[in-house]
C-alpha cells in the first residue's frame, strides 16, 4: 500500500479527510508526520490553481505522492469574498470571530442583496511530478444571521445549509461531510483511487 501525503497542517481538515478516505487503498499521512516543510506562497487566483500549486510544491519537497486542496467561502453579495483568501481574510492571524464580524458588517451595509454563498474545495493530486487527478466539490447555502453551533471549524458557524435547516457547525461531523464541499471532492478522489488500484 502506497503512502499518500495530505498537504495540510489543519487538524480539522485532516480529521475530515481521514474519515472520508478510511477505505481508500492508501496509507494517509499529514504534514505534521514528516520533517517541517516551509509553506508555499499561495499565489493562485482560483482554488484550482492553489490546490495544484500546493500539491506540486509538497510533492517535490517531500518526494511523496501528494494530495492538496484549497477551499474557502464564496459570498455573492461580497463579490465572491473571502474566496481564495478565506484562511487569510482580514489578516493571516485574524480570529474567526473577527472575520465573522467583518462579514456581517459588510452584509448589513447591503441589506437588499441575497445572502447566498457556497463553500468550494478544489483538490489536486501529484505523483512523480505529474498532476494525476483533479476535482472540485461545492455546497450551496447562505450566510446565517449570527454564528450558531460549536462543531466543525472555520466558517462553519455562519454557513447555513437550507436542506438541514442548520449551520454546518450545528450538525454532526457525519452529517456535515455527507454534503460538504471537502466531502464531495475527497469521495470522488477516493473512488478514483479504488478504480486505479484494480
Amino acid at each position: 500500500m502506497r503512502t499518500l501525503l495530505v498537504a495540510t497542517t489543519n487538524s480539522g481538515k485532516l480529521r475530515e479527510i481521514r474519515a472520508l478516505m478510511s477505505d481508500a487503498p492508501v496509507q494517509l499521512i499529514g504534514l505534521p508526520d514528516i520533517p517541517l516543510i516551509e509553506e508555499p506562497e499561495e499565489t493562485g487566483t482560483t482554488f484550482e490553481q492553489n490546490a495544484r500549486l500546493k500539491a506540486k510544491y509538497y510533492a517535490a519537497r517531500s518526494g511523496l505522492w501528494t494530495v492538496a486542496e484549497d477551499s474557502g467561502l464564496v459570498i455573492d453579495a461580497l463579490g465572491g469574498e473571502p474566496g481564495v483568501l478565506s484562511a487569510r481574510f482580514l489578516r493571516p492571524d485574524a480570529s474567526y470571530s473577527e472575520r465573522f464580524a467583518e462579514i456581517f458588517r459588510r452584509l448589513d451595509a447591503q441589506p437588499d442583496l441575497p445572502r447566498t454563498a457556497r463553500f468550494v474545495a478544489a483538490l489536486a493530486s501529484v505523483d512523480r511530478d505529474h498532476v494525476v487527478y483533479e476535482t472540485t466539490g461545492v455546497i450551496e447555502g447562505e450566510i446565517a444571521d449570527a454564528p450558531r453551533g460549536t462543531g466543525g471549524f472555520g466558517y462553519d458557524p455562519i454557513f447555513f445549509y437550507p436542506p438541514y435547516g442548520q449551520t454546518l457547525a450545528e450538525v454532526s461531523e457525519f452529517r456535515k461531510i455527507a454534503v460538504a464541499h471537502r466531502g464531495v471532492a475527497f469521495r470522488k478522489f477516493s473512488s478514483w483511487l479504488k478504480t486505479r488500484e484494480r
